[in-house]
């Protein structure tokens, strides 16, 4: 009620304004060409005079003003009387979406690391005590220097980023760097025969990244469940997609329990851009397949809703295919 009546009297004020102030400069205009004002009666008793003519300029300079003035007050007082308009609150919305995503994201980049660091350096390490060799184990405290190093960087950089919000992420690695992961499994123990083939520079950034960070979990998993196992690497550009395909050999024991977070978080990064990922046993190996568009860099909050739509199906659906299937679906969680 209070916002209709301040409204009705803001638009008297206006449209007196609008009719009034053009008048006023109209007859003064006409005093200035030596003519009797006839509009406004209370000029009628001044004398016409050339000098009028520059003051008409006032009152249309004033009535501009006065509706400018006018439309910043009706502004703040619905801002003031009815709270923030629907495209405020919206933009408000997407604002806290955007940086739960950007907290999730970044608690996504410190497991990847750390977790991939530790499980590197307690295989490397486990593998030097039991091989008794001194060039062997010089090796490995090398390596996990090195990786140890690798991991306190993005630890630094990720630390920044929380102290300057501001700040966008940068110097995160892409697939050009994916030699120093392969490295890491060597160094561990683990035969692995890497392929990589195709156009990898062209491939955009936010895929590139995504992609170094699957590959990243996929083999961390095989290191920390089937330890320095054989592992296959595939990695391929074809036409508009990358490719890949990381496969190892079955352990001995399996178990039918598979839950664990870093399978589910390749298929969170999968669905993110627009990508399909399957895991599970195939020809007696353990296979990670992940197919991921390369124009899938664009999809913004289609790609969010469908992460967001996989980890509710995750939450709501808790039961675990047995022992020797996959799923064809999705990801099942982790391996044995």
């Amino acid at each position: 009620m209070l916002w209709l009546q301040a409204r009705l009297v803001l638009a008297v004020v206006a449209v007196m304004t609008t009719v009034w102030g053009p008048v006023l400069a109209f007859d003064l205009l006409r005093l200035g060409l030596g003519e009797a004002p006839v509009a406004v009666p209370a000029l009628g008793t001044w004398e016409p005079h050339r000098w009028y003519a520059p003051l008409a300029v006032l009152p249309a300079v004033g009535t501009w003003a006065l509706l400018v003035a006018l439309g910043d007050f009706v502004t703040f007082l619905a801002r003031l009387l009815l709270g923030p308009s629907t495209a405020e609150r919206l933009s408000l919305l997407e604002e806290r979406t955007e940086r739960l995503l950007e907290r999730t994201r970044i608690a996504r980049e410190l497991h990847d690391s750390i977790g991939h660091a530790l499980t590197v350096a307690v295989v490397q390490a486990g593998a030097a005590r039991a091989a008794g060799d001194a060039e062997f184990t010089e090796r490995a405290l090398a390596a996990i220097e090195e990786i140890g190093r690798g991991a306190l960087e993005d630890l630094e950089r990720v630390l920044l980023v929380l102290r300057e919000s501001t700040q966008p992420v940068s110097g995160r690695p892409t697939l050009l760097e994916a030699d120093r992961l392969l490295e890491a499994a060597r160094s561990s123990g683990a035969d692995v025969d890497a392929e990589l083939s195709g156009p990898l520079k062209q491939v955009p950034g936010p895929v590139s990244r995504e992609g170094y960070r699957i590959l990243q979990e996929a083999l961390t998993n095989v290191l920390r469940h089937s330890g320095p196992v054989p592992i296959r690497v595939r990695m391929a550009v074809i036409g508009r997609r990358l490719e890949m395909d990381v496969t190892n050999p079955l352990p001995g024991r399996a178990s039918p329990d598979h839950g664990g977070s870093r399978l589910r978080g390749i298929r969170e990064r999968t669905a993110l851009l627009g990508g399909k990922a399957q895991a599970g046993p195939w020809h007696g190996e353990w296979r990670v397949r992940v197919r991921l568009p390369l124009d899938g860099a664009g999809v913004a909050w289609g790609g969010r809703a469908r992460a967001a739509k996989g980890r509710a199906g995750t939450r709501s659906s808790q039961g675990h295919p047995p022992t020797g299937q996959g799923r064809s679906s999705g990801l099942p969680p982790d391996r044995p």
